[in-house]
């Protein structure tokens, strides 16, 4: 990403802004107990207002033990969470209002988040506490969703640092049409399938560092939403910066890309992480009726640890088919193009690249693999690819060929090593 260094600086220094909101407002004041029995969810809302109200502010938690239902939190308001304090979620499906959320690429009835904001600039959620989610069964819900523990929507510079969350068997952070987004310094962790820890869904200029994310579900999902409703829409997730990171799924990928993607995904750049994965480390994944693109995304100084692959590319079958899918032998198939990874060390992968899943409709253009190292039990595998290049890919430990390709052109075919 050209521009990575750029977004990278101007992000950081919105981050800086974020001391906006001189007055600070003490949920303790407005009857906030913290007694771990309490609901609390009416004082946390009244000091959240009277922030907002009062053109912005920072609300602080206390240490304790806090049980609330959903909130919502205003522009130029900080919701600061101070060590050895928790959110401990209502398990009452009756604290979360059902609202219009967008949930695996469609717009649909959902239970409102423990922590929401929508058309917001500059709201933040900080400090060294930890946020726990609703137990099961609301961590279940489907028809209608149930709560995320953090959904942001129409946000402009939103900053989400330092804390911890736990949850289970649903996304803990969805961010929906967000520009300018820092997510800096969490501690996330969930469980089960559907558990995503963060899921950046048709937001443009994001910046994810320092985090450590261990999750059932996909660490970090990048989306935009599924069908010609989407594509139509036309509200890519851009310029994204992942970095200095540990990711780690127990059921699936490290990072996914898709499958919701056919408002678009560009300019992405994962570097300095450690990754892995169930599944894939990095799972590239859509099917027909999507349309769309993912272009522009690379990795850079990557730590692979054991995985089934590190990447993972099926462009033909993943994911539920749109209620309205594009159409056209072409069209209805993603363009996928310019996908980089360079100076990468895996340790006990069973699949370099899984690489076969692309449509011979839409081939891939543009696949390049740079100084690879380290152990895999197979090498990698392409089909329907042009433009590819492959060189420094030194390996061991491998049975069968290093590389298998079907319909595919491209440099470094036959010597990938040197």
């Amino acid at each position: 990403m050209k521009q990575s260094f750029t977004l990278f600086c101007a992000l950081m220094l919105s981050v800086s802004a974020f001391a906006a909101g001189k007055q600070t407002f003490d949920v303790s004041g407005f009857g906030a107990k913290g007694d771990g029995l309490t609901k609390d969810t009416a004082a946390f809302q009244k000091a959240l207002d009277a922030a907002a109200s009062a053109g912005g502010g920072t609300v602080v938690v206390p240490e304790g033990s806090y049980v609330i239902g959903s909130i919502t939190v205003g522009p130029n308001t900080t919701l600061h969470l101070e060590s050895k304090s928790s959110l401990l979620a209502s398990g009452d499906v009756a604290d979360y209002p059902l609202v219009n959320i967008r949930w695996e690429g469609e717009f649909r009835d959902g239970h409102r988040a423990l922590i929401s904001a929508i058309g917001a600039e500059n709201v933040a959620i900080t400090g060294p506490g930890t946020i726990f989610g609703p137990p099961s069964p609301l961590s279940h819900l489907r028809n209608p969703r149930g709560p995320a523990l953090i959904e942001l929507t129409d946000c402009t510079n939103a900053l989400l640092e330092g804390f911890t969350t736990q949850y289970q068997q649903l996304w803990s952070i969805h961010t929906l049409f967000c520009r300018k987004l820092v997510a800096h310094g969490l501690t996330i962790r969930s469980t089960n399938a559907n558990g995503d820890g963060i899921d950046v869904d048709s937001c443009a200029d994001v910046l994810i560092d320092r985090c450590d994310i261990d999750t059932g579900d996909d660490a970090i999902s990048l989306k935009s939403g599924r069908g010609l409703a989407a594509m139509k829409l036309s509200r890519p997730t851009e310029n994204v910066i992942i970095r200095d990171s540990r990711l780690h799924s127990s059921i699936y990928a490290a990072l996914g890309i898709g499958t919701e993607m056919s408002g678009g995904i560009r300019n992405v750049k994962l570097e300095n992480c450690t990754i892995s994965g169930r599944q894939n480390a990095i799972f590239i994944k859509s099917r027909d009726g999507r349309g769309g693109y993912i272009e522009d995304i690379s990795g850079e100084n990557l730590v692979v640890l054991k995985s089934p692959t590190f990447v993972g590319i099926d462009l033909k079958n993943k994911g539920i088919q749109a209620t309205d899918p594009v159409t056209g032998d072409l069209e209805k198939w993603p363009l996928v193009k310019n996908i980089t990874f360079k100076k990468i060390e895996v340790h006990d992968v069973a699949e370099l690249v899984a690489g076969r899943g692309v449509p011979a409709e839409r081939p891939c253009a543009g696949l390049q693999l740079m100084d690879i190292s380290g152990t895999c039990g197979r090498g990698i595998a392409l089909a329907n690819m042009t433009d590819v290049k492959l060189s420094g890919i030194h390996v061991t430990g491998f049975d069968g060929p290093l590389i298998s390709t079907e319909n595919v052109k491209g440099e470094g075919l036959d010597s990938a090593a040197n």
